[in-house]
């Protein structure tokens, strides 16, 4: 299914800070959208064109050696994915809510190697600060990075909105469903957070997660 590529959902200015650019010199396509758990490229796929997110979010994720799904990058609208080192993708990309994909492809005699840099370096610095994550914080500061990371790429409101099911948050930090339910319990219990809606946390304590994170 495509829409019309003129279409542009709301997000912080500071998500998109780049991808005007690198927009700008790509060719235009068509946003194309995937519905609940569609693929959009397969782990071992030829690596070819980067992925801008219209709207929506996707999960970049591995599969391990046993056959177990590990999330390593959570992408939302404004953000672009599908830097690769070599020549096939070596994660797989799929949608997680309904979203919509625009493939970027450049001009011939336009490469946007300025933006290209930029939005390169800050998915790595992205990777670099989840391995960070995972091998030196507990749990409960696991889940506090998590929704201080969603908060400043969301626009730093007061509600942060996880597109996310539980399980792909416990695939993410390396944790258990179970766990990852009763640390937002816990949160809650300790007016940290307040639960809106499955979907919604509403931030009371912006500085006890920050803590938390240090």
């Amino acid at each position: 299914m495509h829409i019309q590529s003129g279409f542009r959902a709301n997000r912080p200015a500071q998500e998109a800070t780049g991808a005007p650019d690198l927009l700008s010199a790509m060719q235009p396509a068509a946003v194309t959208f995937y519905p609940e758990g569609a693929v959009i490229y397969a782990q071992g796929d030829t690596a070819g064109p980067l992925y801008f997110v219209e709207f929506g979010c996707v999960r970049i994720c591995r599969l391990s050696a046993d056959g177990r799904r590990q999330i390593t990058a959570f992408h939302v609208a404004g953000e672009v994915f599908g830097f690769e080192a070599g020549a096939e993708h070596e994660s797989y990309a799929e949608s997680v809510d309904g979203t919509g994909i625009q493939a970027l492809r450049s001009t011939c005699g336009n490469q946007p190697t300025g933006s290209l840099l930029l939005l390169a370096v800050r998915s790595l610095g992205r990777m670099q600060n989840h391995l960070m994550v995972l091998g030196r914080r507990n749990a409960n500061e696991r889940m506090a990075a998590l929704l201080v990371d969603l908060n400043e790429r969301q626009g730093g409101g007061a509600v942060v909105y996880l597109p996310m099911q539980r399980n792909d948050i416990a695939d993410y930090l390396g944790i258990t469903f179970e766990t990852v339910s009763r640390i937002l319990r816990c949160l809650k219990d300790q007016r940290i957070v307040r639960l809106k809606a499955v979907n919604e946390i509403e931030i009371l304590d912006h500085e006890a997660l920050l803590d938390m994170c240090a």
